[in-house]
């Protein structure tokens, strides 16, 4: 929340130095005006939604009593009928404080004050009351120059602190502040006029009828915005169920294939055996035939035993029909042209 702030224009504020200097004692009376609680919220990605509260008490007019000391007793008590007399046709909601004019004195609350203070915020049942303190002083002996000061506070669990003053001259006000300064307490004839013409321009609620509309239109972009949002999330809900189903059926593929892999390698006996016996076998027939040994083809493309001794030797008993029996069947086979010609080259 926000330090509050005193708004007080500058008519008001020459009104009340103009009344303090024409009189030979010192002024006290009653503030009118209008307290303001506007809450700003700041909206951003990057942090929470920030909420700032400004309190704002806007003075629009003053009511001096006649006498001094009339408000109140010498104990601080308040005296009910003075203040309602005071009053008069004013509004007792439109009472914000009180101030008081002193002499030649500091920047401070007396005890008095204080009690007349507390007692003013029960009688008028209003606990954001504020106090006005206008303390002017000569500056030069022959009184020719003054100097105003003043200042406000606020009472805060009966502890009592000093609150800015914001003077809203016209040429002072910032591009955006003509709209937060409230206007000062209307005329008769303001409140006639402003009711006879103000159903054109102002609903029931109080509000322009170009800002009601623009509230309706973003009530409605609020509502379609929600159910954009929500038809976001149950599609984002949705993704994620599918997104569960296909992780499961991709474990369950994972697994029947791990299981069948499994399965084919157990009916899969590896690498056949070698027959031992088999191999000796063959390795015994064939050692035996010389032909199985050798390298040589005749151009016939029959194998020719190698001229070895031991091939000879393990040969000689179980050779195989002569190359001559071979020659004399290619020889009948051959054609008779062939043969003559072989007879010439003989």
């Amino acid at each position: 929340m926000a330090e509050p702030t005193v708004r007080l224009p500058g008519i008001v504020l020459a009104s009340l130095m103009f009344q303090h200097v024409n009189s030979d004692s010192d002024v006290e009376g009653l503030i009118l005006g209008e307290s303001r609680f506007d809450e700003q919220v700041t909206i951003s990605d990057s942090q929470a939604d920030h909420i700032h509260i400004e309190e704002t008490y806007n003075v629009q007019k003053h009511i001096a009593c006649h006498r001094l000391n009339t408000l109140y007793s010498s104990d601080g008590q308040v005296n009910a009928e003075e203040l309602h007399k005071l009053l008069a046709e004013n509004k007792q909601e439109s009472v914000i404080g009180w101030y008081r004019q002193r002499r030649n004195s500091e920047q401070q609350m007396t005890f008095r004050e204080k009690l007349v203070h507390e007692n003013l915020k029960s009688a008028l049942s209003n606990p954001h009351m504020i106090f006005v303190l206008l303390t002017p002083t000569k500056t030069t002996p022959p009184g020719s120059t003054h100097r105003m000061e003043y200042s406000a506070f606020i009472s805060r669990s009966r502890h009592f602190m000093n609150l800015p003053v914001l003077i809203t001259n016209l040429g002072l006000l910032e591009q955006l502040s003509y709209w937060k300064v409230s206007a000062p307490c209307s005329a008769a004839g303001y409140s006639l006029t402003m009711k006879k013409h103000g159903s054109k321009f102002f609903c029931s609620n109080g509000l322009l009828k170009e800002v009601n509309e623009v509230n309706k239109m973003n009530d409605s972009l609020q509502a379609e915005l929600q159910k954009t949002c929500r038809d976001v999330e149950e599609s984002e809900r949705l993704v994620e169920v599918l997104q569960t189903e296909v992780s499961a059926l991709r474990t369950r593929l994972r697994e029947r294939q791990q299981s069948e892999s499994g399965k084919e390698s157990a009916a899969d006996p590896g690498e056949p055996r070698k027959n031992l016996l088999l191999q000796e076998a063959v390795r015994a027939l064939l050692a035996s035939s010389p032909l199985f040994h050798t390298q040589k083809l005749t151009l016939q493309g029959f194998p020719v035993p190698d001229h070895t001794d031991n091939i000879s030797k393990t040969t000689a008993s179980e050779a195989p029909p002569s190359t001559t029996h071979c020659r004399k069947r290619l020889r009948e086979m051959l054609p008779e042209k062939e043969r003559k010609r072989r007879r010439s080259k003989s």
